[in-house]
Protein backbone atom coordinates (compact mmCIF):
# COMPACT_ATOMS: atom_id res chain seq x y z
CA UNK A 1 0.00 0.00 0.00
CA UNK A 2 0.99 3.15 -0.96
CA UNK A 3 0.98 6.49 1.27
CA UNK A 4 -2.54 8.11 -0.18
CA UNK A 5 -4.05 4.78 0.71
CA UNK A 6 -2.06 4.92 4.14
CA UNK A 7 -2.01 8.07 5.39
CA UNK A 8 -5.78 10.46 6.31
CA UNK A 9 -5.68 14.06 5.09
CA UNK A 10 -8.28 16.48 5.28
CA UNK A 11 -8.89 17.39 1.41
CA UNK A 12 -11.77 19.95 -0.18
CA UNK A 13 -14.51 17.79 -1.67
CA UNK A 14 -14.70 19.99 -5.13
CA UNK A 15 -12.51 17.87 -6.97
CA UNK A 16 -15.22 14.87 -6.11
CA UNK A 17 -18.09 16.75 -8.27
CA UNK A 18 -19.15 16.27 -11.45
CA UNK A 19 -20.98 19.30 -13.16
CA UNK A 20 -24.54 17.62 -12.10
CA UNK A 21 -23.32 17.63 -8.77
CA UNK A 22 -22.11 21.40 -8.60
CA UNK A 23 -25.29 22.00 -10.17
CA UNK A 24 -27.24 20.41 -7.45
CA UNK A 25 -25.25 22.25 -4.93
CA UNK A 26 -25.96 25.46 -6.33
CA UNK A 27 -30.33 24.54 -6.73
CA UNK A 28 -29.93 22.48 -2.58
CA UNK A 29 -28.14 26.34 -1.49
CA UNK A 30 -31.22 28.22 -3.15
CA UNK A 31 -33.68 26.69 -0.89
CA UNK A 32 -31.95 26.82 2.04
CA UNK A 33 -30.69 30.87 1.51
CA UNK A 34 -35.52 31.12 1.70
CA UNK A 35 -35.57 29.43 4.32
CA UNK A 36 -33.05 31.31 5.74
CA UNK A 37 -34.60 34.54 5.01
CA UNK A 38 -37.85 33.57 6.28
CA UNK A 39 -37.30 31.40 9.37
CA UNK A 40 -35.39 33.81 11.23
CA UNK A 41 -36.63 32.95 14.50
CA UNK A 42 -37.19 29.37 16.32
CA UNK A 43 -41.00 29.96 15.68
CA UNK A 44 -41.08 31.09 11.72
CA UNK A 45 -38.50 27.99 11.08
CA UNK A 46 -40.90 25.93 12.79
CA UNK A 47 -43.95 27.30 10.88
CA UNK A 48 -41.98 27.09 7.69
CA UNK A 49 -40.78 23.72 7.90
CA UNK A 50 -44.41 22.65 8.55
CA UNK A 51 -45.47 24.10 5.74
CA UNK A 52 -42.56 22.15 3.82
CA UNK A 53 -43.59 18.56 5.36
CA UNK A 54 -47.05 19.02 4.84
CA UNK A 55 -46.17 19.79 1.17
CA UNK A 56 -44.27 16.25 1.52
CA UNK A 57 -47.32 14.30 2.32
CA UNK A 58 -46.49 14.47 6.21
CA UNK A 59 -49.92 15.15 8.47
CA UNK A 60 -50.68 16.17 12.20
CA UNK A 61 -49.65 13.19 14.52
CA UNK A 62 -52.26 12.12 17.36
CA UNK A 63 -52.41 9.05 19.64
CA UNK A 64 -55.28 7.94 17.83
CA UNK A 65 -53.37 7.29 14.51
CA UNK A 66 -52.53 3.78 13.21
CA UNK A 67 -49.34 3.65 11.42
CA UNK A 68 -47.88 1.86 8.97
CA UNK A 69 -44.46 1.44 7.52
CA UNK A 70 -43.85 4.71 5.36
CA UNK A 71 -46.46 6.91 6.97
CA UNK A 72 -45.12 10.42 7.38
CA UNK A 73 -46.25 12.59 10.50
CA UNK A 74 -45.05 15.51 12.31
CA UNK A 75 -45.87 17.09 16.04
CA UNK A 76 -45.35 20.51 17.23
CA UNK A 77 -43.75 21.47 20.43
CA UNK A 78 -45.46 25.26 21.52
CA UNK A 79 -44.95 26.73 17.93
CA UNK A 80 -41.42 26.53 18.96
CA UNK A 81 -39.50 23.34 17.29
CA UNK A 82 -40.81 20.04 15.71
CA UNK A 83 -40.56 16.21 15.39
CA UNK A 84 -40.66 15.14 11.59
CA UNK A 85 -40.83 11.11 11.74
CA UNK A 86 -41.21 8.38 8.53
CA UNK A 87 -42.16 5.78 9.99
CA UNK A 88 -39.60 2.33 8.90
CA UNK A 89 -40.02 -1.35 8.37
CA UNK A 90 -38.79 -2.63 11.63
CA UNK A 91 -40.18 -2.84 14.41
CA UNK A 92 -39.28 -0.03 17.31
CA UNK A 93 -37.75 -2.70 19.40
CA UNK A 94 -34.66 -1.99 16.71
CA UNK A 95 -34.38 1.62 17.14
CA UNK A 96 -34.46 4.20 15.28
CA UNK A 97 -32.37 6.89 12.95
CA UNK A 98 -32.86 10.13 14.93
CA UNK A 99 -31.41 12.96 13.48
CA UNK A 100 -31.55 15.80 16.15
CA UNK A 101 -30.52 19.74 16.05
CA UNK A 102 -32.15 23.28 17.30
CA UNK A 103 -34.01 25.90 15.40
CA UNK A 104 -32.84 28.83 18.03
CA UNK A 105 -29.79 31.09 17.11
CA UNK A 106 -28.50 34.06 19.42
CA UNK A 107 -30.25 37.21 19.11
CA UNK A 108 -31.54 40.23 20.53
CA UNK A 109 -35.02 39.99 22.55
CA UNK A 110 -36.67 42.47 23.80
CA UNK A 111 -38.29 42.91 27.79
CA UNK A 112 -41.30 42.67 29.35
CA UNK A 113 -41.50 46.15 29.96
CA UNK A 114 -39.48 47.38 27.19
CA UNK A 115 -40.96 50.93 25.95
CA UNK A 116 -39.41 54.60 27.60
CA UNK A 117 -38.63 57.60 25.90
CA UNK A 118 -35.63 59.64 27.07
CA UNK A 119 -34.53 63.36 25.21
CA UNK A 120 -36.98 62.72 22.60
CA UNK A 121 -35.85 59.04 21.79
CA UNK A 122 -38.32 56.56 21.62
CA UNK A 123 -36.48 53.09 23.08
CA UNK A 124 -37.23 49.40 23.63
CA UNK A 125 -35.04 48.02 26.46
CA UNK A 126 -33.78 44.52 25.81
CA UNK A 127 -31.65 41.46 26.92
CA UNK A 128 -29.47 39.23 24.65
CA UNK A 129 -29.75 35.52 24.00
CA UNK A 130 -27.31 33.25 23.91
CA UNK A 131 -23.04 33.87 23.64
CA UNK A 132 -22.87 36.82 21.17
CA UNK A 133 -20.08 39.58 21.00
CA UNK A 134 -22.24 42.08 22.02
CA UNK A 135 -20.23 44.81 20.00
CA UNK A 136 -20.89 42.89 16.79
CA UNK A 137 -24.70 44.24 17.15
CA UNK A 138 -24.53 47.76 17.46
CA UNK A 139 -25.46 50.06 14.20
CA UNK A 140 -26.38 47.35 12.18
CA UNK A 141 -30.10 47.41 10.79
CA UNK A 142 -32.52 44.82 12.79
CA UNK A 143 -36.36 43.83 12.33
CA UNK A 144 -38.67 42.62 14.58
CA UNK A 145 -40.13 39.84 15.22
CA UNK A 146 -42.40 37.67 17.19
CA UNK A 147 -45.62 37.53 18.76
CA UNK A 148 -47.54 39.46 21.26
CA UNK A 149 -50.61 37.90 23.30
CA UNK A 150 -53.09 40.78 23.84
CA UNK A 151 -55.31 40.36 27.02
CA UNK A 152 -59.01 41.92 26.68
CA UNK A 153 -61.85 41.58 28.32
CA UNK A 154 -61.03 37.85 29.62
CA UNK A 155 -59.89 36.93 26.29
CA UNK A 156 -56.56 36.52 24.79
CA UNK A 157 -55.77 37.18 20.77
CA UNK A 158 -52.02 36.37 19.59
CA UNK A 159 -51.01 38.52 16.99
CA UNK A 160 -48.04 38.07 15.18
CA UNK A 161 -44.99 40.57 14.67
CA UNK A 162 -42.93 41.18 11.54
CA UNK A 163 -41.47 44.69 11.12
CA UNK A 164 -38.78 45.22 8.65
CA UNK A 165 -38.57 41.95 6.67
CA UNK A 166 -40.89 43.45 3.69
CA UNK A 167 -39.87 46.00 1.06
CA UNK A 168 -40.31 49.53 2.47
CA UNK A 169 -40.92 48.70 6.27
CA UNK A 170 -38.85 50.07 8.34
CA UNK A 171 -35.69 48.96 10.64
CA UNK A 172 -34.04 49.13 13.66
CA UNK A 173 -31.04 50.14 15.06
CA UNK A 174 -28.37 50.13 18.45
CA UNK A 175 -26.60 52.86 18.09
CA UNK A 176 -22.69 52.67 18.59
CA UNK A 177 -20.21 56.05 20.47
CA UNK A 178 -18.61 57.27 17.20
CA UNK A 179 -14.89 57.15 17.39
CA UNK A 180 -14.16 60.84 18.42
CA UNK A 181 -15.33 60.12 21.16
CA UNK A 182 -14.27 56.98 22.35
CA UNK A 183 -11.21 56.69 23.39
CA UNK A 184 -12.52 55.18 27.07
CA UNK A 185 -13.87 52.70 25.03
CA UNK A 186 -11.55 51.65 22.84
CA UNK A 187 -9.46 51.50 25.66
CA UNK A 188 -11.79 48.87 27.44
CA UNK A 189 -11.78 44.78 26.74
CA UNK A 190 -13.85 43.56 24.41
CA UNK A 191 -16.25 41.67 26.56
CA UNK A 192 -16.99 45.36 28.51
CA UNK A 193 -16.96 47.41 25.39
CA UNK A 194 -20.47 47.80 25.25
CA UNK A 195 -22.98 46.77 28.60
CA UNK A 196 -25.86 44.85 28.13
CA UNK A 197 -28.06 47.68 29.95
CA UNK A 198 -26.51 49.64 27.17
CA UNK A 199 -28.06 47.98 24.24
CA UNK A 200 -31.09 50.28 23.53
CA UNK A 201 -33.00 49.87 20.67
CA UNK A 202 -33.88 52.81 18.64
CA UNK A 203 -37.52 52.89 17.90
CA UNK A 204 -38.76 56.77 17.26
CA UNK A 205 -38.04 60.29 17.20
CA UNK A 206 -41.49 61.89 15.96
CA UNK A 207 -43.86 63.18 19.14
CA UNK A 208 -47.29 61.85 19.09
CA UNK A 209 -49.99 65.08 18.28
CA UNK A 210 -52.59 63.46 20.16
CA UNK A 211 -53.68 66.33 22.66
CA UNK A 212 -52.71 65.28 26.40
CA UNK A 213 -52.00 67.33 29.27
CA UNK A 214 -50.88 64.34 31.42
CA UNK A 215 -48.36 62.64 29.16
CA UNK A 216 -45.48 64.25 28.36
CA UNK A 217 -43.48 61.14 26.83
CA UNK A 218 -45.07 61.93 23.22
CA UNK A 219 -42.80 60.04 21.20
CA UNK A 220 -43.67 56.47 23.81
CA UNK A 221 -47.33 57.81 23.11
CA UNK A 222 -46.76 57.59 19.48
CA UNK A 223 -45.28 54.14 19.60
CA UNK A 224 -47.96 52.92 21.38
CA UNK A 225 -50.29 54.74 18.93
CA UNK A 226 -48.87 52.83 16.41
CA UNK A 227 -49.13 49.42 18.25
CA UNK A 228 -52.31 49.95 19.42
CA UNK A 229 -53.55 50.65 15.89
CA UNK A 230 -51.65 47.74 14.25
CA UNK A 231 -51.96 44.88 17.15
CA UNK A 232 -54.73 46.32 19.55
CA UNK A 233 -51.80 46.30 22.10
CA UNK A 234 -51.03 48.57 25.37
CA UNK A 235 -48.09 48.94 27.07
CA UNK A 236 -49.37 46.10 29.67
CA UNK A 237 -49.61 43.06 26.35
CA UNK A 238 -45.45 43.40 26.75
CA UNK A 239 -45.91 41.60 29.40
CA UNK A 240 -47.44 38.51 27.43
CA UNK A 241 -45.01 39.34 24.36
CA UNK A 242 -42.11 37.43 22.70
CA UNK A 243 -40.21 39.43 20.84
CA UNK A 244 -36.72 39.68 19.18
CA UNK A 245 -34.57 41.97 16.87
CA UNK A 246 -32.83 39.91 14.35
CA UNK A 247 -30.59 41.32 11.48
CA UNK A 248 -32.57 42.70 8.71
CA UNK A 249 -31.04 41.31 5.53
CA UNK A 250 -31.17 38.03 3.94
CA UNK A 251 -29.06 35.37 2.93
CA UNK A 252 -26.76 36.04 0.23
CA UNK A 253 -23.74 33.77 -1.72
CA UNK A 254 -19.88 34.84 -0.72
CA UNK A 255 -17.33 35.08 -3.49
CA UNK A 256 -16.30 35.24 -6.93
CA UNK A 257 -17.29 31.52 -7.34
CA UNK A 258 -20.49 32.04 -5.24
CA UNK A 259 -19.18 28.91 -3.71
CA UNK A 260 -20.83 29.85 -0.07
CA UNK A 261 -23.68 31.84 1.67
CA UNK A 262 -23.43 34.08 4.33
CA UNK A 263 -26.72 34.75 6.35
CA UNK A 264 -27.66 35.42 10.17
CA UNK A 265 -28.77 32.54 11.78
CA UNK A 266 -26.39 29.39 10.21
CA UNK A 267 -26.42 27.79 13.83
CA UNK A 268 -28.24 25.98 13.46
CA UNK A 269 -30.50 26.45 10.98
CA UNK A 270 -27.44 25.15 8.46
CA UNK A 271 -28.21 21.87 10.18
CA UNK A 272 -31.98 22.14 10.91
CA UNK A 273 -32.48 22.71 6.61
CA UNK A 274 -31.02 19.46 6.17
CA UNK A 275 -32.03 17.41 8.47
CA UNK A 276 -35.53 17.79 7.57
CA UNK A 277 -35.36 18.07 3.86
CA UNK A 278 -33.41 14.80 4.47
CA UNK A 279 -36.44 13.07 5.53
CA UNK A 280 -38.17 15.00 2.64
CA UNK A 281 -36.31 13.18 0.13
CA UNK A 282 -36.76 9.92 1.73
CA UNK A 283 -39.12 7.07 -0.59
CA UNK A 284 -41.00 4.51 0.32
CA UNK A 285 -40.31 3.52 4.09
CA UNK A 286 -37.03 3.20 5.51
CA UNK A 287 -35.72 -0.14 7.03
CA UNK A 288 -35.77 1.35 10.91
CA UNK A 289 -38.53 4.72 11.74
CA UNK A 290 -36.47 8.18 10.40
CA UNK A 291 -36.89 11.06 12.95
CA UNK A 292 -35.40 14.61 13.20
CA UNK A 293 -36.14 16.41 16.33
CA UNK A 294 -35.74 20.25 15.89
CA UNK A 295 -35.77 22.26 19.35
CA UNK A 296 -35.82 25.44 20.77
CA UNK A 297 -33.48 26.73 23.55
CA UNK A 298 -29.96 25.12 22.65
CA UNK A 299 -28.23 28.57 22.67
CA UNK A 300 -29.25 28.85 26.58
CA UNK A 301 -28.72 25.41 27.71
CA UNK A 302 -31.42 23.76 26.24
CA UNK A 303 -34.02 24.01 29.55
CA UNK A 304 -37.46 24.67 29.37
CA UNK A 305 -40.16 22.88 27.65
CA UNK A 306 -38.82 23.88 23.79
CA UNK A 307 -35.84 22.85 24.51
CA UNK A 308 -33.70 19.04 24.32
CA UNK A 309 -33.97 18.70 27.93
CA UNK A 310 -38.18 18.78 27.74
CA UNK A 311 -40.03 15.31 27.85
CA UNK A 312 -41.62 16.60 24.39
CA UNK A 313 -39.55 13.61 22.68
CA UNK A 314 -39.97 11.18 24.82
CA UNK A 315 -43.70 11.72 25.30
CA UNK A 316 -43.98 11.04 21.23
CA UNK A 317 -41.72 7.85 21.47
CA UNK A 318 -43.46 6.45 24.53
CA UNK A 319 -46.99 6.89 22.35
CA UNK A 320 -45.47 5.30 18.95
CA UNK A 321 -43.62 2.37 21.50
CA UNK A 322 -47.01 2.09 23.12
CA UNK A 323 -49.03 1.24 20.19
CA UNK A 324 -46.52 -1.44 19.19
CA UNK A 325 -45.80 -2.56 22.41
CA UNK A 326 -41.82 -1.45 23.00
CA UNK A 327 -40.53 -0.30 25.99
CA UNK A 328 -39.40 2.94 25.00
CA UNK A 329 -35.86 2.14 26.92
CA UNK A 330 -35.54 -0.53 24.42
CA UNK A 331 -36.09 1.16 21.38
CA UNK A 332 -33.39 4.03 22.91
CA UNK A 333 -30.65 1.63 23.45
CA UNK A 334 -30.86 0.30 19.97
CA UNK A 335 -31.09 3.46 18.11
CA UNK A 336 -28.00 5.84 16.70
CA UNK A 337 -28.43 9.42 16.97
CA UNK A 338 -26.42 12.41 14.74
CA UNK A 339 -26.03 15.12 17.04
CA UNK A 340 -26.71 17.66 13.74
CA UNK A 341 -24.98 20.85 15.34
CA UNK A 342 -22.52 23.09 13.55
CA UNK A 343 -18.76 23.20 14.36
CA UNK A 344 -15.91 26.10 14.29
CA UNK A 345 -14.61 25.84 10.34
CA UNK A 346 -10.42 26.77 10.62
CA UNK A 347 -9.58 30.78 9.84
CA UNK A 348 -6.73 31.00 8.38
CA UNK A 349 -7.01 35.05 10.43
CA UNK A 350 -7.02 33.54 13.41
CA UNK A 351 -4.47 30.40 13.69
CA UNK A 352 -3.95 30.71 17.23
CA UNK A 353 -7.27 29.26 18.82
CA UNK A 354 -7.76 26.22 16.40
CA UNK A 355 -5.72 22.96 15.50
CA UNK A 356 -4.99 22.69 12.25
CA UNK A 357 -4.97 19.05 12.09
CA UNK A 358 -8.04 18.39 13.86
CA UNK A 359 -10.23 21.32 13.59
CA UNK A 360 -12.68 21.14 10.56
CA UNK A 361 -12.64 23.25 7.44
CA UNK A 362 -14.47 24.92 4.84
CA UNK A 363 -15.31 22.94 1.91
CA UNK A 364 -13.70 19.53 3.03
CA UNK A 365 -17.50 18.09 3.47
CA UNK A 366 -19.84 16.99 6.17
CA UNK A 367 -17.85 17.01 9.43
CA UNK A 368 -18.24 14.59 12.13
CA UNK A 369 -17.19 15.83 15.41
CA UNK A 370 -16.60 12.96 18.52
CA UNK A 371 -16.52 14.99 21.77
CA UNK A 372 -16.80 18.79 22.03
CA UNK A 373 -16.86 20.43 26.00
CA UNK A 374 -14.03 22.13 27.18
CA UNK A 375 -10.75 21.80 28.99
CA UNK A 376 -10.62 17.84 29.88
CA UNK A 377 -13.52 17.08 27.64
CA UNK A 378 -15.90 17.99 29.86
CA UNK A 379 -19.49 18.51 29.11
CA UNK A 380 -19.33 16.03 25.92
CA UNK A 381 -21.02 12.40 25.48
CA UNK A 382 -18.05 11.30 23.63
CA UNK A 383 -19.05 8.95 20.95
CA UNK A 384 -17.43 5.09 21.09
CA UNK A 385 -15.69 4.23 18.45
CA UNK A 386 -17.84 1.41 17.03
CA UNK A 387 -20.42 4.02 16.70
CA UNK A 388 -17.83 6.46 14.65
CA UNK A 389 -16.50 3.43 12.74
CA UNK A 390 -20.70 2.57 11.90
CA UNK A 391 -21.11 6.24 10.89
CA UNK A 392 -18.12 6.16 8.47
CA UNK A 393 -19.32 3.00 6.90
CA UNK A 394 -22.48 4.62 6.00
CA UNK A 395 -21.20 8.05 4.91
CA UNK A 396 -18.31 6.14 2.52
CA UNK A 397 -21.00 3.72 1.17
CA UNK A 398 -23.30 6.64 0.21
CA UNK A 399 -19.92 8.66 -1.05
CA UNK A 400 -20.72 11.34 0.96
CA UNK A 401 -17.98 13.68 1.17
CA UNK A 402 -17.04 13.80 4.87
CA UNK A 403 -13.97 14.89 7.26
CA UNK A 404 -13.54 14.92 11.31
CA UNK A 405 -13.65 18.23 13.56
CA UNK A 406 -12.74 19.50 16.81
CA UNK A 407 -13.90 22.82 18.93
CA UNK A 408 -10.43 24.39 18.37
CA UNK A 409 -7.27 23.86 20.34
CA UNK A 410 -7.04 22.37 23.99
CA UNK A 411 -7.61 24.70 26.53
CA UNK A 412 -8.56 27.62 24.86
CA UNK A 413 -12.27 27.53 25.16
CA UNK A 414 -14.51 25.27 24.10
CA UNK A 415 -18.41 24.63 23.96
CA UNK A 416 -21.22 21.79 23.82
CA UNK A 417 -24.48 20.75 21.74
CA UNK A 418 -27.33 18.61 22.41
CA UNK A 419 -25.69 15.50 21.81
CA UNK A 420 -25.30 14.95 25.48
CA UNK A 421 -29.10 14.91 26.08
CA UNK A 422 -29.72 12.08 23.75
CA UNK A 423 -26.56 10.25 24.84
CA UNK A 424 -27.87 10.51 28.69
CA UNK A 425 -31.36 8.65 27.54
CA UNK A 426 -29.44 5.78 26.39
CA UNK A 427 -28.60 6.29 22.75
CA UNK A 428 -25.82 5.86 20.73
CA UNK A 429 -25.14 9.63 19.48
CA UNK A 430 -22.23 11.74 17.77
CA UNK A 431 -21.78 15.20 16.53
CA UNK A 432 -22.32 15.60 12.35
CA UNK A 433 -22.49 19.23 11.39
CA UNK A 434 -21.59 22.11 8.92
CA UNK A 435 -18.51 24.37 10.04
CA UNK A 436 -19.45 28.03 10.22
CA UNK A 437 -16.75 30.86 9.97
CA UNK A 438 -17.76 33.92 12.22
CA UNK A 439 -19.96 31.42 14.54
CA UNK A 440 -22.41 33.18 16.54
CA UNK A 441 -21.67 36.44 15.01
CA UNK A 442 -25.00 38.30 12.79
CA UNK A 443 -23.70 37.45 9.65
CA UNK A 444 -22.31 33.56 9.36
CA UNK A 445 -20.53 31.87 6.71
CA UNK A 446 -20.45 28.42 5.54
CA UNK A 447 -19.86 26.35 2.42
CA UNK A 448 -22.47 25.13 -0.16
CA UNK A 449 -20.44 22.29 -0.41
CA UNK A 450 -20.44 21.20 3.37
CA UNK A 451 -24.73 22.40 3.25
CA UNK A 452 -25.08 19.95 0.45
CA UNK A 453 -22.80 17.04 1.83
CA UNK A 454 -24.93 17.62 5.53
CA UNK A 455 -27.91 17.04 3.54
CA UNK A 456 -26.42 13.54 1.27
CA UNK A 457 -25.44 12.32 5.02
CA UNK A 458 -28.61 12.48 7.05
CA UNK A 459 -30.40 10.34 4.07
CA UNK A 460 -28.21 8.30 3.99
CA UNK A 461 -27.84 8.00 8.13
CA UNK A 462 -31.38 7.66 7.50
CA UNK A 463 -32.10 4.90 5.00
CA UNK A 464 -29.43 3.03 7.44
Amino acid sequence: MNSEQLFYDKKPGFDRLTDDGRRAIQDYAEGYKRFLDVGKTERDATAELVRQAEAHGFTAYDRTMQLHPGDKVYKVNRGKGVILAVIGQKSLAEGIRLTAAHLDAPRIDIRTVPLYEDTGMAYFKTHYYGGIKKYQWMAIPLELRGVVCVCKDGETRKAEVRIGDKPGDPKFVITDLLPHLASEQMAKKATEVVKGEGMNLLIGLEPSRTEDEKCSDKVKLAVMEYLNREYSMTEADFLSAELSAVPAWNACDIGFDRSMVGAYGHDDRVCSYPAATGLFALEGAPMHTAMALLVDKEEIGSDGVTGMQSRFFDTMMADLCRAEGVYPEVCYENSMCLSADVCNAYDPNFPEVSEKRNDGRTGCGLAIVKYTGSRGKSGTSDAAAELMARVRCILDGAGVVWQTAQLGRVDQGGGGTVAMFLANRNIDTVDAGVPVLSMHAPFEVIAKLDLYMAFQGFQAFYRA
